[in-house]
Formats: C-alpha cells, structure tokens, sequence
C-alpha cells in the first residue's frame, strides 16, 4: 500500500508563491529524522532532502504564483497547489495536513497537526519547505532590497520597512495587507504554477 503526504508553506508572507509537496512511502516506513521542518534547522532539511527523494516512490512540488493567489485568494491557491501536487503521484491513500479536503480522486484523510504526526507529511513539508526557500534566494537577487532570503517573504520588520521604503515589488502579494496600502505596482508576467516531480 502506497501513502502520500501533503502540504504546503508560504500561506502567510507578503511575496512570492504557495508552495505544496507530496511524498508517496509504502506502508510502514518510518525515519525519525524526518519531522516537521519548522522543528528543523535549514542544514538539517537540506540534508534530509536526498533521503526523501531517495527513500519515496514517488514526489512532486508545485508552486503557485502571487498572482494566481490574488485571483483566487490563498485558501484556495493552497488548495489548489496541493491538489497539482497530489495529481502528480499515485498512491492508494492521501494525508492531507489539516482539516480542509483537497480536490482528488484518491482516497483522503485530513490530518489537524499532520506534519507532526505523520512521517508521509513530515517529509511533504521539508519538500515544500526547502523548495520555497531556495527560490526566495532566487527573488531576492532578482528584487535586491527586500532581504527576501532573510525571510522568505514573511512579514517581518525589515520586510515591511523596505516596502515602506521602496513600495511593492513585482512578486509582491497586492492584495495582502502589508501591500496593497502602497498602492498599485507596475508587473510583468503571469501567476505560473511551477512544477516538478520524480
């Protein structure tokens, strides 16, 4: 029997996407390293990524763009990325962190805490975690200014100061607080949705 995990970070900063990760494990495997990435240095979840990729049948990682969460909100872009995710990968059965259901025709259980809980969503968190975090390295050199790989994009106080000081930047959330009071900004390109798997 094959279980996936899924789960998503970036539902809470002021730039840059909603990331979802699925991992797929045959019943019964177990690795007490892997947990909760927000339990985890960033050392730590770089090392465990190889383990991950190695150790699971199957994995994907979607990204979904600013844009497409200003379109649809961030609940539903969350969602979304987690259901991409999970199309991506077969599996007889589905965790989904938290308790919203996510659109599949897999069997699915919602899991409040999964990432704690369940080794299959530990490992779908340190994807999704150390995937986001690499490309806001990417947005920061891109948009230099905003410290994006200091936070991720969260809204911390140098964060909402450098908005304040140089207004939104492209990847920016423009309907989020903490954004959408600067007013309007010039952008180019799509929301996306970015993918990969193995």
């Amino acid at each position: 029997m094959l279980i996936a995990g899924v789960d998503e970070v970036g539902r809470g900063p002021l730039a840059g996407p909603v990331v979802a990760a699925v991992a797929v494990f045959r019943k019964g495997y177990f690795n007490p390293d892997i947990r909760d990435s927000k339990q985890l240095s960033a050392q730590r979840r770089e090392e465990l990524i190889e383990v991950i990729k190695a150790d699971a049948k199957q994995w994907a990682i979607v990204a979904v763009g600013h844009r497409r969460i200003e379109t649809l909100n961030i609940r539903e872009a969350s969602s979304l990325a987690m259901s991409l995710a999970v199309s991506r990968v077969k599996a007889d059965l589905i965790l989904v962190d938290g308790n919203v259901p996510i659109s599949s025709t897999i069997c699915q259980r919602t899991v409040v805490r999964g990432d704690a809980l369940h080794v299959e969503i530990s490992a779908a968190s340190i994807l999704a975690k150390v995937f986001r975090d690499a490309l806001m390295v990417v947005l920061d050199k891109k948009y230099p200014g905003y410290e994006f790989s200091q936070h991720a994009g969260y809204a911390t106080e140098v964060h909402r100061k450098a908005i304040a000081a140089l207004g939104p930047c492209p990847v920016h959330r423009r309907t989020f607080q903490g954004v959408k009071e600067y007013g309007a900004i010039s952008f180019q390109g799509s929301s996306g949705i970015v993918a990969q798997a193995a």
